[in-house]
């Protein structure tokens, strides 16, 4: 019997924060990420140690997905970002780096943690306020009549993933290609409670960028299906072809033993008689009109051969990604079973037709009403691919939300410095009444507004990724980047055209400070609601619903942090 070791005490780390490991580690998450932020972000190469799949992203989904953290505060925060991540899908690297500045920008102020918790949640109501008003001057309204601002909520996103590797070109022929699949899943009759449609994602790599396209409906790959032979579909007496939908197999495969003994008389031959009943479910489809059978799995030749000599489309490993996309497209229900089949079941189509893609052959499923559309997304390599393929993802999500709140928010870091600038506005000007409800003084809550502002504009400066300075005005509150190789001492007025966001041009005389600075003057006005530049060309925006909830997301997550007093660790 081998010896059995005595359980050992768990192990307490009391004030975790204060601990150097830990701050190295934050900071080192910290630098990491910044790094990656924005148009000019800097890419990584995640992969495990034993080698395998090289992942090269500045994506936040991939990056915090790939990396590994062993400190608990630092799972914590990760965690928090990734699930804001599987719910808005942007706005990822905005919460991580806001969270980690706030930590370390609080737990600097010689203020307790509570009274910092509660102060820090007073700024975030005055910001979620002041966000959600008229008032903002950092918000657009989305107009779904024109396409002016959503093309550029959909270009702000593709710009800021280097690694797709675009060019503006192919920037602006992607940013309509997504655009016009969104439209395709806007259901064309609204009803009470409408549902958005699906955009399905064909990969074609190895393709230029530009040869990527979308076409209503959806594409299942059929390497047997030959253009070559024409295509003859069995149609209804109204012209409209009747699909089944299997998520059963129809490969003739006997039982599984391990489901129990089958007792079968002499001469019954077990594979006869499934064959046999395959063949029957394939006349009463024959019977029914039936012109398109689709099954995920896998059909059985002989099956496939009598429905081809019937004019019935036979398709099969559809898989299982297609299955509630089509059963929604078409009408029809999923079939479960070969020895039980109702007429209810099946769907409609408007026309079934053959498509080439490099070397892909296609089948291509038009529906009556086009919910459903399929995007053939093309890049160079896999790399740059997958890349894309997440930042089309995310586009679309951001879409949708944008459709349940039709607002934008300011990018370029204007909405950060502007909020910023707001913030310490108030702060200046709020009534002692205030201070007394929150229980402090009015020192501690302009301390940790200015920590809040700092946090908000440290986001703003990861922008710059080459030594250049990052300015804001004293007018509008926007975010300036100035280039590298100026002298701080410069004219700023001859080196800045236009605002991080692009709504603001150096048309009039601003003053100007340097982020860097410890406070910042109050904004005087608000952002101009007509901007004098063309929109279509030069905004950049962010959205609404993903950045207010990663701020919410990064001040609950820095919060809880700071109230950490303990960590218990297990060693056994």
């Amino acid at each position: 019997m081998s010896r059995l070791e005595a359980k050992k005490p768990p192990l307490f780390i009391s004030e975790p924060l204060t601990k150097d490991t830990v701050s190295q580690s934050l900071s080192l998450l910290s630098e990491i990420l910044k790094s990656c932020y924005g148009p000019a972000g800097r890419l990584k190469q995640l992969h495990n140690g034993v080698g395998g799949y090289v992942c090269t992203t500045s994506q936040s989904s991939a990056i915090l997905s790939r990396l590994s953290v062993s400190h608990p505060i630092l799972s914590v925060l990760m965690a928090s970002v990734q699930n804001h991540i599987c719910r808005f899908s942007d706005c990822g690297l905005f919460t991580a780096i806001l969270c980690c500045s706030l930590i370390e920008n609080f737990k600097s102020l010689n203020v307790a943690s509570c009274t910092v918790i509660k102060i820090s949640k007073h700024l975030l109501s005055l910001c979620m306020d002041y966000l959600k008003s008229e008032a903002c001057g950092c918000r657009v309204s989305v107009d779904f009549s024109s396409l002016e601002t959503l093309l550029c909520l959909v270009r702000s996103i593709l710009t800021s993933k280097p690694a797709c590797m675009l060019n503006k070109p192919e920037v602006d022929h992607l940013t309509m290609l997504i655009l016009k699949a969104f439209m395709f899943t806007v259901p064309c009759h609204v009803e009470t409670n409408a549902v958005l449609g699906k955009c399905i994602i064909v990969p074609v790599k190895g393709r230029r960028v530009v040869d990527s396209t979308v076409l209503p409906g959806l594409l299942i790959e059929t390497p047997e299906i030959q253009l070559a032979k024409p295509l003859a579909v069995k149609r209804t007496c109204s012209n409209m072809i009747k699909i089944a939908l299997f998520c059963v197999s129809m490969s003739g495969d006997l039982f599984n033993p391990e489901e129990g003994t089958i007792t079968v008389h002499h001469g019954i031959s077990l594979e006869m008689s499934e064959v046999n009943q395959l063949l029957n479910v394939g006349k009463q489809l024959v019977n029914d009109e039936v012109g398109l059978v689709v099954c995920q799995k896998v059909i059985h030749p002989s099956l496939k051969q009598y429905l081809k000599e019937n004019h019935v489309i036979a398709v099969d490993r559809a898989g299982l990604s297609v299955m509630e996309p089509l059963s929604r497209m078409t009408g029809s229900k999923p079939i479960a079973s070969i020895h039980s089949l109702s007429p209810s079941c099946y769907g409609s189509l408007k026309d079934v037709r053959l498509e080439s893609f490099a070397s892909k052959h296609f089948v291509h499923l038009i529906p009556n009403d086009t919910v459903v559309c399929s995007l053939i997304l093309c890049n160079r390599n896999e790399t740059a691919w997958d890349e894309l393929k997440r930042a089309c993802e995310t586009a679309e999500h951001v879409l949708q939300l944008t459709v349940k709140e039709p607002l934008a928010l300011l990018g370029g870091g204007c909405t950060e410095t502007h909020l910023a600038s707001y913030i310490r506005h108030k702060s200046y000007s709020l009534s002692t009444s205030s201070f007394k409800d929150l229980d402090c003084s009015r020192t501690q809550y302009q301390l940790v507004a200015d920590g809040f502002c700092r946090s908000l504009e440290s986001v703003a400066c990861s922008l710059n990724h080459d030594d250049g300075e990052i300015l804001t005005d004293t007018v509008y509150g926007h975010c300036w980047l100035v280039p590298s190789g100026f002298p701080s001492v410069s004219n700023w007025s001859d080196l800045v055209s236009k605002c991080g966001c692009g709504i603001n041009g150096n048309t009039e005389n601003l003053n100007w400070r340097l982020l860097q600075g410890q406070f910042g003057s109050p904004i005087i006005q608000g952002c101009p609601k007509d901007p004098s530049v063309k929109v279509a060309d030069f905004l950049t925006l962010d959205c609404f619903a993903a950045k207010c909830s990663g701020l919410q997301v990064a001040l609950e997550t820095a919060n809880l942090i700071l109230d950490l007093s303990y960590v218990i660790e297990d060693q056994n």
